[in-house]
């Protein structure tokens, strides 16, 4: 496997991603984004883009928040977040520069893209479906599942996967179902899968330490992330051979 760290340059910011492959395969294969949560690009991303390397794409797992930005609590993690989020346009144009940079690498067949993300990165992954950006398909892991963003119908180009926790305080039922009806109403393919117990931040085995230091209800499910992610290898390996 290949992997390297990469610098990149967003309106002359500068932004470091994690690009990761298997280079013992030859030609062009399909390239996956991979989204951070709000705590930052750090470790966790980049080995849940190593999954996605071992599975045969190609992955980068990009930043939104800057260089060496990175959050070991919730109050740093939320002001990075908002930072990013009131500067309009700022993740979209971040979102789709780090694309343009997987489209353009050696290995990747720029037409076959698709994006992941957890928790802030769920939510970031599905806006980039809303907003008509031409991926194959989108995967939400934990992911918030409201947006202020009006979808018409058709104008959704991804096929969509979300996987949540029945027990997620930060993503209640009601969002859930408010989901499924803007999916439908947008005529989306989509799948929804809930765990029932399973708490916000599932696919993450700091989930459970950080819910415990700072009383907020976050925990790691081992079963049902591992459940997660053989439903999206099997959505990309379906999506990509379409």
């Amino acid at each position: 496997m290949h992997s390297e760290t990469v610098e990149y340059s967003v309106n002359g910011d500068s932004f470091t991603g994690y690009v990761t492959y298997d280079d013992s395969v030859s030609g062009k294969r399909p390239g996956i984004l991979v989204i951070h949560e709000w705590w930052g690009h750090c470790d966790f991303i980049r080995k849940e883009a190593d999954k996605l390397a071992a599975a045969g794409y190609t992955a980068f797992a990009l930043d939104l928040f800057g260089t060496g930005k990175q959050a070991d609590n919730p109050t740093d993690a939320a002001a990075m977040m908002n930072t990013a989020l009131e500067n309009p346009g700022a993740i979209e144009q971040r979102f789709r520069t780090a694309m343009e940079w997987l489209q353009q690498h050696e290995t990747v067949d720029a037409e076959r893209i698709a994006a992941q993300g957890y928790c802030f990165g769920g939510a970031v992954a599905l806006n980039m479906a809303r907003l008509g950006i031409d991926l194959k398909g989108v995967v939400s892991f934990h992911g918030t599942l409201s947006s202020d963003i009006k979808v018409e119908p058709g104008s959704i180009k991804a096929e969509i996967q979300v996987y949540t926790g029945g027990a997620d305080d930060m993503i209640p039922a009601e969002q859930v179902a408010a989901f499924v009806e803007e999916m439908q109403k947008a005529a989306v393919k989509f799948e929804l899968t809930s765990y029932p117990g399973v708490k916000h931040g599932f696919t993450n085995p700091a989930a459970t330490g950080r819910g415990e230091k700072f009383s907020i209800p976050l925990a790691y499910n081992e079963a049902a992330a591992n459940d997660a992610l053989r439903g999206a290898l099997s959505f990309y390996q379906k999506i990509f051979s379409e």
